[in-house]
C-alpha cells in the first residue's frame, strides 16, 4: 500500500479521535517524524508514516531513539490496519 493512502486513512482516524494531526518539519534537521499528533487527554505522539513493507531509514531510527530516550511516544505506521487502529 502506498504511503499516501496510509497517511490519508491515518489523518481521518486522528480526526475521528478529536485530535490534531500536523505535518512536522524542521528546517534545521532532517529525518524528523512526519506527523505530530495531539490527542485529547494531553497525549502527544510523533508518527512516521511509511508504505507497506517499508521502515524508517537509519537516520530516522536514530532520531526516534533520541526522542524515546527523552520519554516521547514515537510510532511507525506502515499498514492500513495500523492506521485504522491508532493509537493502539
Amino acid at each position: 500500500m502506498r504511503e499516501s493512502k496510509i497517511e490519508k486513512a491515518f489523518r481521518l482516524r486522528v480526526k475521528e479521535l478529536g485530535g490534531l494531526c500536523e505535518k512536522f518539519t524542521s528546517p534545521a534537521r532532517r529525518s524528523v517524524p512526519d506527523r505530530l499528533v495531539t490527542l485529547p487527554g494531553n497525549r502527544i505522539i510523533f508518527v512516521e508514516l511509511k508504505a507497506t513493507g517499508k521502515g524508517p531509514t537509519k537516520a530516522q531510527e536514530r532520531d526516534h531513539k533520541k526522542r524515546r530516550k527523552l520519554g516521547c511516544d514515537v510510532r511507525v505506521i506502515n499498514t492500513m490496519e495500523a492506521a485504522n487502529a491508532f493509537p493502539n
